[in-house]
């Protein structure tokens, strides 16, 4: 499938053959970093050319970085982002002000033939709003607020989500990576 840019270049991506029949990776280690170069390496032993896996998610600093890496799991493997997000509220109660400043990361490793080629990461910065806004996006994203539009992510457009977001960021650093190959 092909991905159009912003500045209207495009890339082809494409799903790993056979990816269902492949051996899982486990993601059981403690950084996104760790998460996407174990996946973006595993696969890549299986395959030809480049591949890329990334890993994300929310950090809350003053949860001690929760949900963090368990962000899909963080209120049990199967529960859905209504669920999360519930969960997440709970646990914010009793924050205020600076405590409920929270931000996404997305991690992308680029490998090849089991090598590492490329490790990139995009954040950004907000806060966690007290209750849900918006119907866009998925997962945190309604309770994600960007201070920089005065949105939260379940609020902001296609095209703003892929300007302002984490994984935004972070794949505009590996395009720019891929064009010094």
């Amino acid at each position: 499938m092909a991905q159009q840019l912003a500045d209207n270049t495009s890339v082809e991506l494409e799903l790993l053959p056979g990816f269902d029949a492949l051996p899982p990776f486990e993601e059981n280690v403690s950084t996104f970093a760790e998460n996407a170069a174990g996946k973006a390496l595993h696969y890549s032993r299986m395959s030809k050319g480049f591949v890329f896996a990334d890993d994300s998610g929310l950090v809350v600093p003053a949860l001690g970085d929760a949900p963090g890496v368990q962000s899909a799991r963080y209120a049990g493997v199967g529960a859905s982002s209504a669920e999360r997000n519930t969960k997440l509220l709970r646990a914010m109660s009793s924050k205020h002000g600076i405590e409920r400043q929270a931000h996404f990361v997305c991690t992308i490793a680029l490998a090849e033939a089991g090598h590492a080629r490329a490790i990139v990461t995009g954040r950004v910065d907000g806060e966690i709003l007290e209750g849900p806004r918006g119907q866009q996006g998925f997962g945190y994203d309604p309770l994600f607020f960007f201070p920089s539009l005065l949105k939260t992510f379940a609020e902001l457009s296609a095209e703003e989500k892929n300007r302002y977001s984490h994984r935004g960021v972070a794949f505009r650093k590996l395009l720019a990576f891929l064009t010094t190959l």
